[in-house]
């Protein structure tokens, strides 16, 4: 029968033999709609990319293309229903996409501009609320130790907090850290501002001196573009304000990249400003969000992260990584640190008895050592898989130890590394895949999850072809298939990724 035709006599006999019964209702029998095609909702295309694939979309579609795509949470909504909100007229700020920044910020201020004004939403038609507060708790910094080896060119931390709250999470989830900002770069901005002491207001709803506003309140790493309109605005000089519209207007070269408030303050020195008015145009702190490395089974009371302390050198200054130096760097040994998580949007871990397929290269095994860890805990018994690389094995094999260990008792049942240092030809993950591409097709063919987490704008994309390449030769199917078949590994929950 053809789904019509079912239905109609799903209906029939629901009538004929319901009798003296409630009445069916159409929604019970009638085949449910087919889920909507989103194809720009991947972290891997570029924003230009993701326009054109929404092109000729409703207006809640084409702004859903400008977020970064990546379900983090850290907005307070999920992409779709963020882009819905600013839609419909129920959300205001164009700021709350951190991953996105200002790119997404001028992308969405430039689409509703050109869309026509929404029609007030109907009485009848209830309101959805605001996001809500999060509910954070304490943790105790315990640990931060160094995962790689004297001579590494990188600096990645083993993070550990002791949880001092109720906090329920499961591997795959991510942890919201309120992080605080570099207390150097406040000093230096309140010095050139003013004001240190005078009272602003906060997010908060609570008013702080200047001072501490800057350092644990307002984003100071991420000049909004209101305060940079208040900085073109005061400026002293005609050839300043040039600048600082460029900035404005996205034309601005490379010596404006990068920019922070205290190169605004530097770069443009003004005495016009004052720190109540500078502050009503900062956007807030956001919390940095970080995939947890950790078990609740494996490691009970704790919370694990794997953080690189990003560290770097612009304009002859050294900058900061304003989560990471604060993980690494200035949060004491034993200090309380609010935090909260983040459920994951379809990163948890497999069945125990699924076979899975764990692709996290740096920082993006952080998850896979909680997956380990968990099912290590559980006397799991279901096939795992991993491709871990980075730069050079003697001094950035990450969590070597235990993942041996967990190879060596059979938890782990096959490893492939990628160490693209050590020799002459760069080898990165998906070469790896690439070389066993025939022992893969064969766990995708009996059921295996294929779990990605790392950068979503180089590595995941070439995983992402690596998956295609494999499918189409070891399949027999043409490209167009195989891409095909990939989308449907994702709708099928086969195919995830936890990437940023």
């Amino acid at each position: 029968f053809t789904p019509g035709q079912r239905a109609w006599l799903n209906g029939f006999f629901a009538g004929l033999l319901g009798a003296g019964g409630a009445p069916v209702a159409a929604a019970d029998i009638l085949p449910a709609a087919p889920a909507e095609e989103l194809p720009w909702h991947d972290p891997a295309l570029t924003l230009d990319e993701r326009m054109l694939r929404a092109e000729g979309r409703p207006l809640a579609r084409r702004l859903m293309a400008a977020m970064a795509q990546l379900d983090c949470g850290q907005c307070g909504y999920l992409c779709q229903t963020y882009a819905e909100a600013l839609a419909e007229g129920r959300e205001a700020s164009l700021s709350r996409c951190v991953p996105g920044g200002r790119d997404t910020a001028r992308k969405l201020k430039a689409l509703l501009a050109e869309a026509p004004a929404a029609p007030a939403p109907a009485a009848a038609k209830p309101a959805t609320p605001s996001p809500p507060k999060r509910a954070t708790v304490p943790a105790r910094l315990l640990s931060r130790d160094v995962l790689n080896k004297p001579g590494s060119a990188k600096e990645v931390r083993h993070v550990a907090l002791a949880l001092e709250g109720e906090l329920a999470y499961e591997a795959g989830d991510s942890l919201g850290v309120m992080v605080e900002n570099c207390p150097d770069l406040v000093t230096a901005i309140a010095g050139r501002i003013g004001g240190g002491e005078a009272s602003v207001p906060c997010a908060d709803g609570v008013s702080h001196p200047f001072a501490d506003a800057l350092r644990a309140h307002l984003d100071i790493a991420r000049p909004s573009d209101d305060a940079i309109a208040l900085f073109r605005d005061r400026a002293l000089h005609a050839e300043d304000r040039a600048k600082l519209e460029t900035l404005l207007d996205g034309s601005a070269g490379e010596d404006l990249a990068e920019i922070d408030l205290l190169d605004l303050c530097a770069m443009f020195p003004t005495d016009r400003i004052h720190a109540a008015e500078l502050a009503e145009r900062l956007l807030p702190l956001q919390p940095r969000l970080y995939s947890i490395a950790s078990s609740p089974k494996a490691h009970p009371g704790e919370v694990h992260l794997t953080v690189s302390a990003v560290r770097w050198t612009r304009r002859g200054r050294a900058r900061k990584g304003v989560g990471s130096t604060f993980l690494a760097d200035r949060a004491p040994i034993g200090a309380p640190i609010q935090v909260y998580a983040q459920t994951s949007h379809g990163f948890h871990l497999a069945p125990d008895d699924a076979p899975i397929v764990m692709i996290g290269p740096g920082t993006g095994v952080a998850p896979f050592r909680a997956f380990l860890a968990e099912r290590a805990a559980r006397g799991a018994r279901g096939r795992s898989w991993l491709f871990f690389g980075d730069q050079r094995r003697a001094t950035d094999y990450l969590y070597e130890d235990e993942i041996e260990a967990f190879r060596a008792r059979g938890t782990l049942t096959r490893l492939d590394l990628a160490f693209s240092r050590d020799q002459l030809r760069k080898v990165y993950v998906q070469d790896r895949m690439r070389e066993n591409a025939a022992e893969l097709w064969s766990w995708l063919n009996d059921g295996a999850l294929v779990y990605v987490c790392g950068d979503a704008k180089r590595m995941a994309r070439d995983v992402h072809r690596a998956l295609i390449d494999i499918a189409a030769e070891q399949g027999r199917m043409p490209l167009h298939e195989a891409e095909q078949w990939l989308a449907a590994l994702g709708r099928e929950g086969r195919y995830r990724r936890d990437v940023y």
